[in-house]
């Protein structure tokens, strides 16, 4: 006890001395940062020690598949619609319900996979929504008539909702300096997911038809299924519910795989506390950050389900001006007449989804430049001056283009989200918040085709203000954020002040062990 209680002056006289560091762009980490000599280090010095290596490449792939996954069991929805609408003569209202089922099951679970993934571990919530989502997915591809798809489509969104749980796992593994590329780079294989569905249903749908194209739709999922048991449970969350030596094992496995060596000394054991609290959300702390991410979260779902819907209304009308006189003159129309999607569909649904991958790149070049939160803020205004300028009557071809920069530009605001959001929640509620977010995002997209198809039935014009200004206040509230996350390392307890996770070493003076006896606070 004497000797812990010297120790314990010791440190505290060290830490009086030191300052918060903050990494400019290109800046080395700090030595005694990234390869600490302390007698103790903390989850993130290791991380940062052992950097990027073979375990992390393989973790990317591993979470591609996820989001490949992901990707084709949204992409499908456009292309089964127009087919169950054709084969099983179903009114309007019943294809469109078809779609929102799928929201509507995304919606309710993202809450629940956030809180169990805080609660139960990364890989326990992201495993049981994985095999969830491909139990359901392939069943639905057997459903007799559409009530029973109707259900299973809608069973396979709830286990969607849990997806992107896959980041908050991905990002607690990745060093400070790699963490916002590689996030922005899953958004690659999102891309590859969607093509891949149409690539697939171009020669499948023909010949063996829709039952089938939803089994093989979920071969990413069976092959994440297999892998996924090589997957570690994440050190930050097992540090954090007290389990020390699987928290090492975990460090030295990644070490050994990167041929990277350990921190020297001993891991600092978290003060235990509870997880996956809806409260802790909205702590002084994290209130407005809460409410302004939702409603960011909401805004770019809305924003970017609306454009891909008004993108084929565009394009068979020609301008906003055509639509706007087709409108006067609109015809009766049977609500069973239906058309199988041609070839030409096909390829423009190839299109559209290229044009995400400028959008990738793009938010890749600026992110690290110019923080989270103004990239958030560039993508949400020129969207929102792209949908202006679509006011004008246009040709096809700079149609084309503002379509294709606004979706480059939504997209990329998303992807970036998906950057920030992990990076400004402790560990306690990493994952809950990401899953609140996810379920804000939800609604949003279930919202979106009231805008984009019924009101644009009425007025063109006020569709396009509806989107500009609410990309316009997503952009507000972007700047208004509290905390911007560039530079900064990961937080682990929330009973610190934010971001004193890259103060220098011996910093760890809250809700951490004091003593080299390993005793908690």
């Amino acid at each position: 006890d004497a000797i812990s209680g010297e120790h314990e002056i010791q440190i505290e006289g060290v830490r009086t001395e030191l300052e918060a560091i903050e990494l400019e762009d290109g800046a080395a980490v700090p030595k005694e940062f990234a390869n600490p000599t302390d007698d103790t280090f903390m989850v993130e010095d290791a991380v940062e020690a052992i950097g990027f290596g073979k375990f992390q490449w393989k973790l990317s792939v591993l979470t591609g598949l996820a989001w490949m996954a992901d990707a084709m069991e949204m992409m499908i929805l456009s292309i089964l619609a127009p087919q169950l609408h054709c084969e099983w003569r179903l009114p309007s209202w019943q294809v469109a319900l078809l779609t929102s089922v799928v929201f509507v099951g995304m919606m309710c679970s993202s809450t629940l996979w956030g809180n169990i993934s805080d609660q139960y571990g990364r890989k326990t919530g992201l495993k049981i929504s994985v095999f969830w989502t491909l139990y359901y997915g392939i069943l639905s591809g057997f459903a007799p008539v559409y009530s029973w798809i109707l259900v299973l489509r809608g069973l396979v969104g709830f286990g969607i909702g849990g997806v992107p749980q896959s980041v908050t796992l991905y990002a607690e593994f990745l060093p400070m300096k790699a963490r916002a590329k590689c996030i922005l780079l899953i958004e690659v294989f999102w891309a590859i997911g969607t093509v891949f569905e149409v690539l697939l249903a171009v020669f499948v749908m023909p010949t063996l038809g829709w039952r089938w194209l939803l089994i093989l739709s979920a071969v990413p999922l069976l092959l994440f299924a297999i892998l996924c048991f090589w997957l570690p449970e994440s050190a930050r969350y097992d540090v954090l519910s007290g389990n020390q030596e699987k928290a090492i094992a975990t460090l030295k496995r990644i070490a050994a795989e990167n041929g990277a060596p350990m921190p020297l000394g001993k891991l600092i054991i978290s003060r235990q506390e509870d997880r996956g609290k809806m409260r802790d959300l909205f702590t002084p702390q994290f209130r407005w950050t809460t409410l302004l991410l939702w409603f960011i979260w909401f805004s770019n779902a809305f924003s970017y389900y609306g454009l891909v819907l008004l993108t084929t209304e565009l394009f068979q009308a020609g301008d906003v001006c055509s639509i706007s006189s087709r409108r006067k003159a609109v015809k009766a129309k049977c609500s069973l007449a239906c058309e199988y999607l041609t070839e030409e569909d096909y390829t423009d649904l190839l299109w559209t989804t290229l044009s995400e991958f400028p959008g990738v790149l793009v938010t890749l070049w600026i992110i690290d430049r110019i923080g989270r939160k103004k990239t958030m803020a560039l993508s949400f205004f020129v969207f929102s001056f792209c949908s202006l300028l679509l006011f004008l009557c246009v040709g096809r071809n700079v149609l084309t283009v503002l379509l294709f920069i606004a979706r480059a530009f939504i997209s990329g605001g998303f992807q970036a989200a998906y950057v920030y959001t992990p990076e400004v929640y402790p560990t306690a509620t990493r994952a809950l918040g990401l899953g609140t977010c996810s379920g804000m995002a939800r609604v949003g997209a279930l919202i979106t085709p009231f805008i984009a198809q019924v009101m644009l039935e009425s007025s063109v014009y006020l569709t396009l203000v509806v989107y500009s200004g609410c990309c316009l206040l997503a952009a507000v509230a972007s700047c208004f954020l509290p905390i911007e996350t560039k530079g900064r390392g990961l937080q682990e307890s929330s009973h610190r002040e934010w971001g004193q996770e890259m103060v220098g070493r011996g910093s760890h003076n809250m809700g951490v062990t004091r003593s080299n006896s390993g005793s908690q606070e």
